[in-house]
């Protein structure tokens, strides 16, 4: 555990640097409000132990800056006040603080807060680790454990303003497994699981490693290819495509007796700057147009006129 400890006292700063140190913690200190600011943001320490009253930021200010700039970590802080009353105590507590101890420093007590603030931490990076898991669950897709519709949808729109922004290209190739609903209705949903796993790894396999790949819904997998025109896109399907085919999963549903699928392509060009949802429907229409034109193939979005 890392712990910063702040105080314009050399007498309080020595103390509780030796009740840090032989609790067997490392330890960082500053004499002022600035400086442990910036050994804050630079070594994101587990516990402040604070003063009250020093230069540069005070004990409050610290603590409503340490609490402000907070996203996913916790940092348990020490108020050491030499006030003492409960309207100080509760001002303390109101800028973020967990705990205070009263001057002059005595240092079992400021040793027991440090092991209330070891588990405090430990618990809270837990379930920091816990939050973390859940969101990642949350856009993951259980079965081939590709990104999910949630995440698409996340990057789809960063990407797409992004695009906007800086008047860069990107396609979208919306895929499906041909006569799906016959492979499971002959082989079973145990073995249709088994096909799209292979799938999503083959659709893994063969992308960059800049491409999102996402399980759209069902037999149907979407791609984000950033930075493609139309014709490079559907090259880089084409031998997605190619590869699934060449899998040789065998599907007896299908005329080629093997598993295929089908993909369109839409793309976001400087002339052509729609809405991520028309780019969606663009894709799914040349999706269409694949089936129609006798399924494993892959055809882009023509535009009329």
């Amino acid at each position: 555990m890392k712990v910063l400890v702040v105080d314009d006292d050399p007498g309080s700063l020595m103390v509780a640097k030796a009740v840090v140190e032989q609790s067997g913690y490392e330890c960082l200190s500053a004499t002022n409000g600035d400086a442990a600011w910036d050994l804050f943001q630079e070594y994101q320490p587990q516990v402040v132990v604070t003063d009250w009253m020093m230069p540069g930021l005070d004990g409050l200010q610290l603590c409503k800056a340490i609490r402000s700039g907070e996203t996913d970590t916790y940092t348990y802080l020490v108020l050491l006040t030499s006030f003492g009353s409960q309207d100080d105590v509760l001002a303390g507590m109101d800028a973020g603080a967990d705990d205070y101890v009263t001057k002059p420093l005595d240092p079992f007590t400021l040793r027991t807060r440090l092991l209330v603030a070891r588990r405090v931490t430990s618990l809270h990076a837990q379930l920091g680790r816990y939050r973390q898991e859940l969101t990642r669950q949350a856009r993951t897709d259980p079965l081939t454990n590709l990104d999910n519709r949630l995440k698409l949808s996340e990057d789809l729109e960063l990407l797409h303003n992004r695009s906007l922004r800086y008047g860069t290209r990107y396609s979208l190739a919306l895929c499906d497994v041909d006569y799906f609903k016959s492979f499971n209705d002959l082989l079973g949903h145990p073995a249709g699981d088994e096909a799209l796993k292979a799938v999503a790894q083959t659709l893994t396999r063969l992308s960059r490693d800049t491409d999102g790949i996402y399980r759209y819904g069902g037999e149907e997998f979407l791609l984000i290819l950033p930075g493609q025109e139309a014709d490079d896109a559907e090259a880089a399907v084409e031998r997605i495509r190619s590869g699934i085919e060449a899998l040789a999963i065998a599907h007896y549903g299908n005329p080629l007796q093997v598993l295929t699928i089908s993909a369109g392509i839409s793309t976001f060009t400087a002339d052509h700057q729609v809405g991520s949802g028309q780019l969606l429907k663009e894709a799914d229409d040349a999706l269409y147009s694949a089936k129609a034109g006798g399924r494993n193939r892959v055809a882009s979005f023509v535009r009329a006129g």
